[in-house]
């Protein structure tokens, strides 16, 4: 991939990196722990104690998934406050069952699970390969982990001929998770045996003896590049923006945002989004309100002052959002089209599905328009669910002011997706805004 000189064009060209670097959770935490190193930060165990000092420049991880980063402010949280962007590493895709291997009609194919909301037609007729982590017996002590990425296709999830499906145009394609998904691994009756033929070629890529794997966390991934699209590059065409694109402009931003600040700056990128954030590493864990609180722990009474200082913060939920379908532009509300290109979306909804209000998302345009950014607004048709984010979850456990919004895409959920490259860059522009302004 060639070098860009054009700003938008040189983030685009980072992102699509960055995704195709971190076909997992694992892998997108890694990379951003790499990035986090490379500009000075220093990794926290949240088994330790923590010696922070103003201007330091600090990252936890836990469970290798979700990752917390912040910079001390000048002056204490609670006279500051916190600056925070969230999003989440995991996105929709298949999964491998613990023991995933399985012999049917000459064929060795693995048995998966489907992780979130899948568009599982999505996923067929794609190159695709296996990505994770191995869980690893330790010479002494406890297990260690290992990431995974086999770079070269190695399974295909075949779709049926029209000849043998003559009336699937017409009604739809329909695939039973359990008996449509099983991907194709090699054939069925080959040496070594199928059923160790999984293990065996982790243990080759992962350059360890067969014996030495004690379990595996791995998930399909599509080998196909991300790429820019359109007449004139003005799109992103990959797998995972949902929401590996709030991720890196979070990241960027962060990163990008030099010199000393009165707020600490914080961002935090969470697991299991997609299924609803209920775990250890998820936005409904205690993960960043137990980063935040020893944050501010250096005061003689820190309880109150972790409390003052949430009232004195901010947090913006980046999550992406649904751009107006040219195909099926009557599944918008008629007022609420956001458009590709065209600006960050604020979305909003009554049931609060997302932690916006009134002067939250005041906030969040007054940002836009610092920065030269147009933004745009999103509410789902009163007569269609809506999707829910990590705003509320995060808003409801740390008691902060929180604002939902994310930059228009087609094609979510989908094992490629479609968004576009100013967008990006915009985001990135109002993130840097955000984290340089003045918490009011």
């Amino acid at each position: 991939m060639k070098k860009e000189k054009n700003p938008y064009r040189k983030a685009g060209q980072s992102l699509l990196e960055f995704i195709d670097r971190s076909p997992t959770p694992y892998h997108a935490v890694s990379e951003l722990g790499r990035m986090l190193k490379s500009a000075g930060f220093r990794q926290l165990d949240e088994a330790d104690g923590w010696d922070l000092a103003p201007g330091g420049k600090y990252f936890a991880v836990r469970n290798g998934s979700s990752l917390a980063a912040f910079v001390v402010g000048s002056k204490p949280p609670e006279t500051a406050g916190f600056k925070i962007i969230g999003a989440h590493t995991d996105s929709p895709n298949l999964r491998l069952k613990p023991n995933p291997v399985y012999e049917k009609n000459g064929y060795a194919q693995l048995g998966v699970e489907v992780y979130g909301g899948v568009l599982l037609s999505s996923w067929a007729d794609r190159d695709l390969s296996l990505a994770g982590r191995a869980v690893l017996r330790p010479g002494n002590g406890l297990p260690v982990s290992r990431l995974l990425k086999i770079e070269r296709p190695i399974l295909r999830i075949p779709l049926l001929a029209i000849h043998l499906n003559r009336s699937v145009n017409e009604k739809g394609l329909v695939l039973n998770p359990q008996t449509h998904l099983p991907p194709i691994l090699t054939l069925a009756g080959g040496k070594p045996k199928t059923g160790n033929a999984l293990k065996d070629l982790v243990a080759r890529e992962a350059g360890v003896k067969p014996e030495d794997i004690l379990s595996l966390d791995l998930s399909l991934y599509d080998t196909q590049k991300s790429a820019f699209g359109g007449l004139d590059g003005e799109f992103l065409f990959a797998p995972r923006l949902d929401n590996l694109a709030s991720c890196h402009a979070a990241a960027a931003a962060f990163l990008d945002t030099g010199g000393q600040d009165p707020a600490t700056r914080a961002v935090v990128f969470y697991d299991h989004e997609e299924v609803g954030s209920q775990t250890a590493q998820g936005g409904g864990s205690p993960f960043l309100k137990d980063v935040l609180e020893r944050a501010a722990s250096a005061s003689k009474k820190p309880r109150e002052a972790f409390i003052r200082a949430v009232a004195r913060s901010f947090f913006i939920s980046a999550d992406m959002a649904h751009a107006v379908h040219p195909n099926y532009p009557e599944l918008h509300d008629a007022n609420h089209m956001p458009v590709v290109n065209k600006g960050p979306v604020i979305k909003t909804n009554a049931g609060q599905r997302y932690a916006t209000d009134g002067v939250s998302s005041a906030h969040f345009e007054t940002l836009c328009e610092r920065a030269g950014v147009t933004a745009q607004k999103f509410v789902m048709r009163s007569d269609l669910a809506c999707g829910s984010t990590i705003g509320p979850v995060t808003a409801a456990n740390l008691g902060i002011r929180a604002v939902d919004v994310g930059n228009p895409m087609l094609s979510m959920h989908s094992a490629r997706e479609m968004a576009g490259a100013k967008d990006h860059w915009d985001m990135i522009r109002v993130f840097r805004e955000f984290f340089t302004t003045k918490l009011g």
